[in-house]
Formats: C-alpha cells, structure tokens, sequence
C-alpha cells in the first residue's frame, strides 16, 4: 500500500496484548519502509498490565503470580512511561506514523497532539478536560486530587511512532489497584462514564461514540 496523506484509523475490536503487539510492529516496519500509510488502531485489549521503561520498582501493588491468578497479563514494553492497566471498556490508540515524513520529528509537539485531541473528545461530551504541566495524559479540569481519564505512553523507532494512548471510557476505575497508575500516588484514575454530567445525554453505544469522536479528532489534526 503506498503512503498517502492524512491518517487511515483502523479499528481492530478486542484483541490480546501479545497478539496486538505483533501487528503494531509489522505496522512500524511497513510505515519505516514506506509501504503504508500513518495509521492509528483503536483497541480494547483483555486485562493486562504493562510496564514502561521508566516503571519503579514499586509501581506493582501485587506480585505476578497474583496477576496471574486473577486472569491479568503482564508484560515489559519499549514505551516511555511507567506502568498502566488496560482492560475491557477502555479505548486504546495505538499510533503509527512517520514523524519526519511529515516535517513534525518533535516528540513534545506530538505528546500535546495527543493530548489535545483526546481533551477535545472528553469535552465533547461535556467533561471538561485539562493536561497538567509536567505530567503526560488528560486530566479532569479542577479536580484535587487530579482525576486522570487518558494516559499516554509512545516508543520511537527511525522517527516512526509506537504505542500511544489509552482512554478509560467505561472501564472501573477500581481495576488500576493492581498498580501505582503512571508511577503517580496522588493521582485519582476515573473515567468518561463517570464523569459524565448529571443529566445530559448519555449515547446509547458511549464506547463506540467515543471511538467514533476520537477517529475525527486525530483526523482532523494529522491531516
């Protein structure tokens, strides 16, 4: 497939994390090789938890085994960050794009990029969202503790982007107790579900709106 312009998003369903792993590399070597275009995968992924490079030693509440026990996968990965979970009910991006075919080799830029569009989503469904200096992923606005609904986590191979984002859209904040989400202890995990105002208009399928909203915001900024 050859490189054309703007952003192809993809959607992939539900899939395991070592499964999805595979895919986004084949995805990083064909865009290297110019063979495909910037693509982004939106995702949800079975319970996992992954830890970044710059993961602590005590990001992890409880040992493997008891990962294990509970149905939890854990794995290593090259992204910046430190440990998160995914699990059914929260949308996750994975990034794909050549930053220097298209003039914009600054990963900072591309981090607020990131954020922007995914804050533009939250708001749109009337949650109003911020970033807080100094700390990657979407936030929201005012709150103390600071309630974090995104969380951002990229690998950079050749000036082509991996991994990317993951929103909690439906997902229970509870299940994070496995660990010290993004290494930050006063930080609150929550979600769009949750945050939602008091009787407003709740879509009837909010996880696929959500997906459908966030397809047309990084469209509309990678174009």
């Amino acid at each position: 497939m050859p490189e054309g312009p703007g952003l192809r998003v993809e959607r992939w369903g539900r899939v395991p994390y070592a499964r999805a792993l595979e895919r986004m590399a084949a995805a990083v070597e064909a865009r290297a090789a110019g063979r495909a275009p910037d693509r982004l995968f939106l995702l949800e992924h079975p319970p996992v938890v992954t830890l970044g490079r710059n993961t602590r030693p005590d990001s992890l509440r409880v040992p493997p085994a008891e990962l294990a026990r509970r149905g939890i996968e854990l794995f290593e990965v090259a992204r910046g960050g430190d440990a998160t979970y995914h699990g059914p009910g929260q949308l996750v991006g994975y990034l794909v794009v050549d930053l220097a075919a298209r003039g914009r080799a600054d990963v900072g830029r591309l981090l607020r990029g990131l954020e922007s569009c995914l804050a533009a989503t939250v708001e749109s469904f009337g949650v109003s969202a911020s970033r807080i200096p100094g700390r990657t992923g979407v936030f929201v606005a005012g709150s103390d503790p600071p309630r974090k609904l995104a969380s951002i986590g990229l690998g950079l191979r050749r000036f082509v982007t991996s991994h990317g984002f993951a929103l909690n859209v439906t997902l229970d904040p509870a299940e994070f107790g496995v660990i010290i989400p993004c290494g930050l202890r006063d930080v609150v995990m929550t979600s769009l579900e949750r945050e939602l105002p008091p009787g407003g208009q709740r879509p009837a399928a909010l996880f696929e709106e959500v997906a459908d909203r966030v397809a047309r915001a990084f469209r509309r900024w990678w174009s």
